[in-house]
């Protein structure tokens, strides 16, 4: 009863929508702007009561496990239930996140190469065939760049792609090195369009395996190299590029691991090149919501913009440019979100109908973040030193 109560109580403080409940002794309640309405934007239902003591210790990761397991389900679009959450937030205090707020930054503290390298292959070595399900044709897993609303999602990745090289002012002959290169797109393309010689390293295993066959396909031997290797053990080799990019890879870098980062990068840099970083960022510093931290990206950390700003001038580096391009990233996962629908069943064969809710309500999530909370993508453009021969103006950037 005091579990009922208390739902209602979350639930009567939502505006904006109308939708109804069920609980799991099938009484019903509808709740929104207009209450007697049957016009519902969704519905929740709660096949079992759930444990009260673990709600309130975690909301977050409980009610995400509650999804996962089936003990909650969605009548109607998911993305729509989060995102009434995400224009709700202000009304709800996740205070057992808040309660381990020491724990998350001690974890981060004690956390070794090992395990930032073990929760890479985590994510990312599930298996080439699952991201190709979701991904357009270029599997370039970050952010993608519209021009209009209306862009295909290939067509936005490589204009991302592009805006990021044209950033980089990258020349015929140039060296590049691709911290974290996924799948090989930007790499390949650099070779390929910009005529330059392109290291891309990655540790995951599963993502060199694609790359490679991606050279070998574009007849690119001699260009493009990728490689399986950690950015630090690199750094040790004594060499040096002429521009630097990591896209998509630093939130994995770990929040006590951000000078090591930057202290990298410019072992790797040559005085007076370019370097590109292309990251989540948060207004400020938080602890990884308690669900994604378990199940999505173990011992990430999304950095605040101004631990990376705060960073550069300890390394030398000068900071040139800075784009939030957060509503991009909104689209770009309801492109996802929408191929992950459309092959939603072939998920589930590969692996169960618990993987499936876990993918659906994270990609789902993130167009919820991306549009209504404090959470953006940011790309960082610096050098290192100083570089009198870049263009007085930024508009080559859009060439």
């Amino acid at each position: 009863m005091l579990q009922k109560v208390l739902l209602k109580k979350l639930f009567g403080q939502i505006e904006g929508y109308n939708f109804g409940v069920t609980y799991w002794d099938n009484s019903q309640d509808i709740f929104g702007d207009t209450a007697g309405s049957h016009d519902l934007d969704f519905e929740i239902i709660f096949n079992n009561k759930l444990d009260l003591n673990k709600i309130k210790e975690s909301p977050q990761l409980r009610l995400g496990e509650a999804y996962m397991d089936g003990e909650i389900d969605i009548k109607g679009d998911l993305r729509d239930v989060l995102v009434a959450g995400a224009k709700n937030i202000s009304k709800f205090e996740d205070q057992g996140s808040a309660k381990d707020y020491n724990g998350f930054m001690r974890r981060q503290r004690e956390l070794s190469k090992h395990e930032q390298e073990d929760g890479v292959r985590y994510h990312y070595d599930l298996g080439n065939d699952f991201f190709q399900l979701w991904q357009d044709e270029t599997m370039t897993y970050s952010c993608a760049y519209f021009k209009t609303r209306e862009d295909s999602l290939k067509d936005a990745q490589i204009q991302k792609i592009d805006h990021i090289l044209n950033k980089l002012n990258l020349s015929p002959g140039e060296t590049l090195l691709d911290i974290g290169c996924g799948w090989g797109e930007l790499a390949i393309r650099a070779a390929e369009k910009y005529n330059a010689d392109v290291l891309g390293i990655t540790i995951s295993s599963e993502q060199v395996k694609g790359a490679e066959e991606k050279k070998q396909a574009r007849n690119l031997k001699g260009k493009v190299e990728f490689k399986k290797l950690d950015y630090r053990d690199l750094a040790k080799e004594d060499m040096t590029f002429d521009k630097v990019v990591s896209v998509g890879m630093f939130e994995h870098v770990g929040k006590e691991h951000i000078p090591e980062y930057f202290r990298t990068v410019n072992k790797l840099l040559k005085d007076g090149g370019l370097s590109l970083l292309h990251t989540i960022t948060h207004q400020k510093e938080d602890p990884t919501h308690p669900w994604l931290e378990k199940y999505i990206f173990p011992w990430g950390y999304i950095p605040s913009y101004r631990e990376v700003v705060w960073e550069l001038p300890d390394h030398s580096f000068n900071l040139i440019d800075a784009e939030n391009i957060r509503r991009h990233y909104a689209l770009t996962a309801e492109r996802w979100a929408d191929n992950f629908a459309a092959n939603r069943d072939k998920v589930v064969d590969k692996f169960d109908e618990k993987f499936a809710r876990m993918w659906e309500l994270f990609l789902s999530g993130v167009v919820a973040t991306f549009r209504y909370l404090n959470t953006s993508v940011h790309q960082f453009l610096f050098v290192k030193g100083y570089n009198n021969d870049r263009p007085l103006t930024r508009d080559y950037m859009y060439k």
